[in-house]
């Protein structure tokens, strides 16, 4: 087991994820086994899994003969590495981490696409002095996650003729809506325009979105399905697959009817938010969730690079595959 891998099974809340797939996995047949399947998640279940959970409320990973168990995280960061450590099947992570720890050297291979455009957005007061990127000459934004998210700040402010260093940055951890409203921070990058606009609108304190592929970031997906690169022959991941297109197809075809699904499995999310994120996601799932589009992955690689977050471009089918 290498040095990475050792470290990562000393942290208590990898442990805790590993403890609640042992449980899972509890004594089967051989048959039975075989055909489980788990999805670790990127965070609490919510709309932008709504392919996820509707293939398994209406039956279509059943009759792909699996067994799927989604599992919520005691961290978002784990997902990927716990995949990669042979701890689950599958996992929901980001198209932008993925280049990245694939350049660190974990064994993942994107396998499959939820949503297929960013979510990802630099948002500020609809009412406040921003109306413009270049009206962030001097003010403060807030990010939660470092590396990635300002170099995206930096690729918009390049455009409007503006530095890192003409801004003042402020770690605001998750809080990126509440510190904005509270006037921590002028503009924050991060937020999720499916999900944040629509929680600064129910407070009564509506956002403006700059869009990050509108403003000199390559478009990219923000939500993927990974696997272990050992793992890409498992005939599993496949019917999986088939089985989410399927759930997909119903759920634009059904939206009203796929809701009701979602919120009898999981009742505590029938609330005003999660209505209308439902409503805002839709547009963006990918219909088509095994394609792979190689030209739109070279683009973004090539971004990376420029960054400076990754050293060089590696190909493709480095990081992703389209299973057969």
């Amino acid at each position: 087991m290498s040095l990475y891998l050792r470290r990562l099974f000393r942290r208590p809340s990898f442990v805790a994820v590993l403890l609640a797939l042992a449980l899972i996995a509890a004594p089967l047949t051989a048959a039975q086994a075989a055909d489980r399947l788990s999805v670790m998640l990127d965070w609490f279940v919510n709309p932008d899994h709504a392919p996820l959970i509707v293939g398994k409320e209406k039956g279509f990973f059943a009759a792909q003969g699996l067994d799927v168990t989604f599992i919520e995280p005691a961290d978002p960061n784990d997902p990927p590495k716990l995949v990669a450590a042979g701890q689950a099947d599958l996992a929901v992570s980001y198209q932008p981490q993925l280049h990245i720890q694939v350049a660190q050297g974990l064994p993942l291979r994107r396998i499959g696409t939820l949503v297929a455009t960013p979510l990802n957005a630099l948002v500020v007061l609809a009412d406040g002095p921003i109306t413009t990127i270049a009206d962030l000459q001097g003010r403060r934004v807030g990010y939660s996650v470092g590396g990635f998210e300002d170099a995206l700040l930096q690729a918009m402010l390049v455009k409007h003729g503006l530095e890192l260093s003409d801004i003042e940055l402020v770690n605001v951890n998750f809080s990126l809506s509440p510190a904005l409203i509270a006037g921590q921070v002028d503009a924050v990058i991060g937020a999720f325009r499916n999900f944040e606009l629509n929680q600064m609108d129910i407070v009564g304190r509506p956002g403006r979105a700059f869009f990050v592929e509108e403003e000199g970031v390559p478009a990219y997906d923000e939500l993927i399905l990974v696997a272990n690169a050992a793992r890409l022959e498992d005939p599993r991941l496949s019917r999986f697959l088939r089985g989410l297109e399927e759930a997909v197809q119903y759920l634009v075809n059904h939206p009203d009817d796929s809701w009701k699904a979602f919120i009898a499995a999981y009742p505590d999310r029938d609330d005003e938010l999660n209505r209308r994120a439902w409503a805002d996601t839709l547009p963006r799932f990918a219909l088509r969730p095994a394609a792979l589009d190689r030209r739109r992955y070279d683009r973004f690689a090539a971004f990376l690079v420029e960054q400076g977050l990754i050293e060089s471009a590696l190909p493709v089918n480095a990081y992703a595959v389209e299973l057969p």
